[in-house]
């Protein structure tokens, strides 16, 4: 990213920390992101005025962080949104923070924080509570989680706009697919809303979130992440519907994904794209050719990476798609040989990776559950040798950043706040639902009890969860229920193996290349509930059908 401040930016590490303790000043850390257009207009407006980066290059050591590219220093320090602007003592602690500062903010804001380190010093450090607070509240798995997020939704629900709360509108791709299962009408109007108002119609792709309850004030940047689970999503709400307009926005969104965020050099996807002249998306199509593109973020990090390959591969296992599999197949490939290493997801493809002790990269949580969620979906559709992959992510995840009966989200190691543990909610939910697909898939009950344990740590606070952790009530309910399971003799691909990818509803699992079957034969099961078996795709459902009933 170019920089257009006159701020002697520092790297986040020792070095930097260091030199704040010796000097005996105040940390400024500024957390960014190529694609935030607030962040882009602060460095133009505020860090590039002469006398506030005088101001900042004498009486404070300035970090530049990319949240992308550093998620656990994010974690720690985000002040709600970016950019957050974040005052530390020279250990880590918080002395105070904003978010966007214009001239007149930044230079009351620096004042006041001299003033408070000449008379507190780090005395006025402090901790953030989700750090200090270190063991979350377990319980009992029951029906009431899931009745308890039906209700937060339907208490959530905008009648008149759709989706979910008041502003800003984000997409929710948990909460559309919880609800899918469980309220169609509510989901099916959700899912109206944001094809309609984020999708963009010229380019495909979705927009990041909108500002306003009625969906306008569009955030026009476009994040790898949140496409490749919305693709997931909308795919899903095809499969439930059988309707078109699920459908494209999946298409549209996966040719965005293979053209404009596909990084040939690295045979994988990027990782965002940047708003560019937010005039330029209301152009007519003409115009738009025209204009410049928004510039895009070549990095590539496993976790979005993932999120896609798993969005990909949902839409090609209910449409038998050849661009969605051929693309998710090679990111998978580069995912496979050029992150995994010993069960543990690099962060980036190349740079910005944090290294353990060994000089080995670092596990973090976000990136191995979202790694064994795409192994564990091109098992289920495309390839069943990836389970060795699968299985070394799951127990290196265990082994090294299991704590108690929940997980980490990284070694409790480094520099500032990164030494403290944090136990991110959605994370251990999506490690969770990932294990329990695992299970499934392998037979090995070892990872269910994970997976169970992990939801169960966090039980106690179950009725307080909003509806952006949706995905733990889904994840509840499969294990209360024991999840569907459709088990094929055949290898994937084959007419019966293709047919019960497309049955019942997407919590399924499929299981192909099952060896306890006769040849050419499937069975469906939920619980201790087992059909008989079924030889032509007609009879599979027929035994579907039965199960659920």
């Amino acid at each position: 990213m170019d920089d257009p401040t006159r701020v002697e930016w520092r790297e986040w590490g020792p070095d930097a920390f260091d030199e704040a303790a010796e000097a005996d000043v105040p940390v400024l850390l500024s957390l960014t992101a190529t694609w935030c257009d607030h962040c882009h207009e602060m460095d133009r407006e505020t860090y590039a005025e002469p006398r506030i980066a005088a101001n900042v290059n004498d009486s404070f050591v300035p970090i530049r962080v990319d949240v992308d590219r550093y998620p656990r220093v994010r974690d720690r320090y985000n002040m709600g949104g970016f950019p957050s602007t974040v005052f530390l003592a020279p250990d880590g602690t918080v002395l105070t923070g904003a978010g966007y500062l214009g001239h007149d903010g930044m230079r009351q804001v620096l004042d006041s924080v001299r003033t408070m380190w000449d008379t507190k010093g780090s005395g006025a450090g402090r901790v953030p509570r989700p750090l200090r607070e270190d063991s979350p509240p377990a319980g009992e798995l029951t029906g009431d989680v899931e009745s308890a997020m039906l209700g937060q939704l339907t208490e959530t629900y905008d009648e008149v706009a759709g989706g979910w709360g008041q502003s800003p509108k984000f997409p929710l791709p948990d909460a559309l697919e919880f609800a899918l299962k469980r309220d169609r009408e509510m989901a099916l109007r959700s899912f109206d809303a944001v094809g309609a108002n984020l999708l963009d119609e010229y380019d495909g792709g979705f927009y990041r979130f909108a500002a306003d309850r009625d969906w306008s004030g569009l955030q026009y940047e476009k994040l790898l992440d949140s496409n490749g689970a919305l693709v997931r999503a909308f795919a899903n709400a095809y499969l439930h519907t059988g309707k078109n307009e699920y459908r494209e926005p999946a298409e549209r969104t996966i040719e965005y994904l293979t053209t404009t965020l596909w990084n040939d050099d690295a045979d994988a996807f990027a990782n965002s794209q940047a708003p560019g002249d937010g005039d330029a998306h209301a152009l007519d199509a003409t115009d738009r050719a025209a204009a410049d593109e928004p510039p895009v973020d070549d990095g590539v990090f496993a976790g979005p990476n993932a999120l896609a390959i798993e969005g990909l591969l949902t839409y090609y296992a209910y449409t038998d798609d050849e661009r969605a599999r051929r693309y998710a197949e090679r990111a998978l490939a580069t995912l496979r040989s050029d992150l995994i290493a010993d069960g543990v997801a690099a962060h980036a493809l190349e740079g910005d990776i944090e290294f353990d002790e060994n000089g080995e990269p670092t596990p973090l949580l976000t990136n191995q559950a979202r790694t064994l969620a795409a192994l564990t979906t091109a098992a289920s559709s495309l390839d069943t040798a990836v389970l060795e992959d699968a299985t070394g992510v799951a127990d290196a995840t265990i082994d090294r950043l299991r704590d108690e009966e929940s997980f980490l989200d990284g070694p409790a190691t480094g520099v500032g706040l990164v030494d403290r543990p944090l136990r991110p909610l959605d994370a251990n939910v999506a490690f969770a639902d990932a294990l329990l697909e695992l299970s499934v898939l392998t037979g090995e009950e070892r990872y269910r009890d994970v997976a169970r344990e992990t939801l169960e740590a966090f039980a106690g606070a179950s009725d307080r969860f909003g509806v952006q952790i949706a995905r733990y009530a889904t994840a509840t309910a499969r294990i209360l229920e024991g999840p569907l399971v459709i088990r094929v003799a055949t290898d994937p691909g084959t007419d019966l193996h293709r047919a019960a990818l497309r049955l019942a509803d997407h919590e399924k699992t499929v299981v192909p290349d099952a060896g306890d079957l006769e040849s050419k034969t499937a069975r469906v099961e939920r619980g201790e509930t087992v059909s008989e078996p079924a030889e032509t795709p007609e009879e599979l459902s027929e035994r579907v059908q039965t199960i659920l009933e």
